[in-house]
């Protein structure tokens, strides 16, 4: 039975950027390279439609075509999570049940808010994660960020796990997630199937301490990251603390410079996508903060500089 000690994902899910045109339109081309690059660059698993993709910039139609591209072309060579939220239970649920229709492994979900000061308290929000339950039959998991500006206590979320079926992974992004996760896992046992980093990995290695299972990262580098992982997994802390040491100036400059543009601008650099762009009106990355990710990428080698050479 799935659980805490056997989950059925765990390692390294990163984020699948959304690759456009220079127009703005998607380049669902270079989206398939994207996806292929990723996939052999090590992954467990990838995440689609995230806050890191860019989600919050494509229309409902265009998240049905990324839907059922990336999951097509993918064809089940890993599993692939699908972010299906929204601020309405139905739409959400909706939402939910035909990426589960398309073939989606899992849905992540954050708290339903709006703007900067719509917010719900625990009963609705447990209704809402019961509503999205409901409607499908595979692992929900909660993303707790600071977008969302929803507080999530452990012992809250520790309860939606053993009350609401699907309700099963807990993706953490707030401050302190290390001690969030050791108390959500204290208090939920079993039910917390898979405590999970976030944040493009930058408190990776105290999570890991703290129990976490999986990591969801930035899209372009899983080659550097994904040992890390492993080496704690197997026991070897040494090996972890050097490997992580090694990739921390990349993963930091994603984290705290470049952001969800980091994964495209190292795309473009190695040739896996033909366009960097983000959509409008998101500006694009700045030209210094670009030359220091791709000097900082080039002392490490990663796979995206090499993979379409």
């Amino acid at each position: 039975m799935p659980g805490l000690s056997n989950p059925r994902y765990r390692g390294i899910f990163p984020v699948v950027p959304t690759t456009f045109h220079e127009d703005g339109t998607l380049d669902l081309a270079s989206q398939k390279r994207c996806l292929d690059f990723m996939i052999d660059s090590g992954v467990d698993g990838l995440c689609i439609l995230a806050n890191f993709s860019e989600q919050f910039l494509v229309s409902d139609e265009e998240r049905e075509i990324l839907t059922r591209t990336c999951l097509e072309h993918v064809a089940g060579r890993v599993p692939v999570i699908v972010t299906t939220t929204h601020t309405a239970t139905r739409v959400c649920a909706e939402r939910s049940r035909r990426a589960q229709d398309m073939g989606a492994a899992m849905v992540m979900v954050m708290p339903p808010y709006h703007g900067a000061t719509f917010r719900f308290g625990e009963a609705q929000v447990q209704a809402f994660y019961q509503g999205v339950s409901d409607a499908i039959t595979i692992p929900i998991m909660v993303q707790d960020a600071p977008a969302a500006g929803t507080p999530l206590s452990p012992a809250f979320l520790a309860r939606m796990a053993q009350e609401i079926e699907q309700v099963s992974y807990f993706k953490m992004e707030t401050a302190g997630a290390a001690n969030k996760l050791r108390e959500l896992i204290a208090l939920g046992g079993e039910a917390i199937e898979g405590p999970w980093d976030g944040e493009e990995a930058i408190t990776l290695l105290a999570d890991l301490d703290a129990g976490a299972t999986g990591a969801m990262t930035g899209g372009g580098f899983a080659d550097g990251i994904r040992p890390i992982i492993e080496a704690h997994r197997k026991g070897d802390k040494d090996k972890a603390f050097v490997e992580y040491q090694r990739w921390l100036p990349l993963i930091n400059h994603e984290n705290r410079q470049a952001g969800f543009l980091a994964a495209k601008a190292l795309m473009q650099e190695g040739g896996v996508i033909a366009c960097e762009a983000p959509r409008a009106p998101w500006p694009p990355l700045h030209l210094e903060v670009r030359c220091q990710l791709i000097d900082i990428a080039r002392r490490l080698d990663p796979l995206v500089l090499r993979w379409a050479r």
